[in-house]
């Protein structure tokens, strides 16, 4: 079959990889969609973030949608059939660590996460013509939601676990800093929870654009309307929980100031060690929480997919054919223009 390996940055091949064998218990599946995610982003461009570095070539991708093509002999689950369309989690902790017995999974202390060089050997990613799963990664689809829809529940998941990290936003005013496709669609997750009110920032107007058709109740364009922030400072800060999805420094030091006392800021962007205010941060008693990844969000990602709940449909901006996946990497990088751009690897029409 086709993979889409990185072996270096820019350097990015589509090219002969061998299939794996189906086990009993596993799922051999067609890859309809995948999402070119921001940790895709940094492999391609840098070839990896932080410490972490690709040491040697590594199939990408985790946001994946495909087809059954072939069911394992011990496979027990009777929803799960050749001919099936299916959101793929790529989330596959081992269940016996200390962390999965206590409840949290994402931090498995042998996590085999699809695309990460985080360990060596690297787990390969799903961006493949087909991939072999274990039948608890597959979630069936409802017939109204598209195999493009779908290649979205891990970003949404993404999402749903940082709100289950703030705690409750049920009629709260919240924040979200970086309206990148992370940040829109942690904005339809909010939503869905029930916050009353939900303020994104960002420092161009097409992320905003795609923000309010997510949900959003009011936009700022930080380089253009930065004066529409000044009553939220009123008070001590106006806002419940800041979710902060940009990943750059400025973004929380700045609006830190705008946070109620003894409101919480959900870290969700990824990006290097900054300083912060701590001083204000003890003043106003605030509550600095990280987010990282998600486990069993998943399948209710999928859930609110099949129920209409969440469209993801306003965040993806592009699709293109694997042939020209290296176009569409460099078009995911265009924040002016794109959003979700989405590799068709051609298992079936959307």
């Amino acid at each position: 079959m086709k993979a889409l390996v990185c072996h270096a940055p820019h350097d990015l091949r589509l090219q002969d990889w061998p299939s794996d064998a189906l086990a009993p218990h596993q799922l051999r599946v067609k890859v309809a969609f995948g999402g070119i995610c921001g940790s895709d982003l940094h492999y391609f461009h840098q070839g990896g973030f932080g410490t972490v570095r690709i040491q040697h070539p590594m199939v990408l991708g985790h946001e994946v949608s495909g087809v059954i093509a072939e069911v394992g002999e011990a496979v027990a689950r009777a929803d799960l059939k050749v001919g099936d369309r299916i959101a793929i989690s790529p989330s596959r902790p081992c269940g016996h660590c200390e962390y999965c017995l206590q409840g949290m999974p994402n931090h498995c202390l042998d996590m085999r996460f699809y695309g990460s060089a985080m360990r060596n050997p690297h787990i390969h990613g799903a961006f493949a013509e087909e991939v072999v799963i274990d039948a608890h990664q597959a979630h069936v689809l409802a017939p109204s939601v598209s195999l493009s829809m779908a290649a979205c529940a891990e970003p949404i998941s993404v999402g749903l676990h940082a709100i289950r990290r703030a705690g409750s936003v049920f009629g709260k005013t919240v924040m979200v800093t970086g309206c990148g496709p992370i940040g829109n669609l942690l904005i339809g997750g909010l939503r869905r929870a029930g916050a009353a009110r939900i303020v994104a920032v960002d420092v161009s107007d097409f992320p905003l654009s795609v923000a309010r058709a997510m949900g959003a109740d009011d936009t700022i364009n930080l380089t253009t309307q930065a004066d529409l922030l000044e009553p939220l400072k009123r008070d001590k800060g106006r806002i419940d929980v800041m979710f902060e999805a940009s990943g750059h420094p400025s973004a929380l030091q700045a609006n830190l100031e705008l946070v109620k006392p003894r409101g919480v800021v959900v870290c969700v962007g990824v990006g290097n060690d900054i300083t912060l205010p701590i001083s204000r941060v003890v003043a106003k008693e605030l509550e600095l929480r990280g987010t990282f990844r998600f486990h069993e969000e998943f399948a209710t990602a999928v859930g609110f997919l099949n129920e209409g709940l969440i469209d993801p449909r306003p965040v993806i901006s592009h699709t293109v054919p694997s042939l020209k996946a290296q176009d569409g990497f460099l078009l995911a990088g265009d924040k002016s223009q794109a959003m979700k751009v989405q590799i068709d690897f051609g298992a079936v029409p959307a």
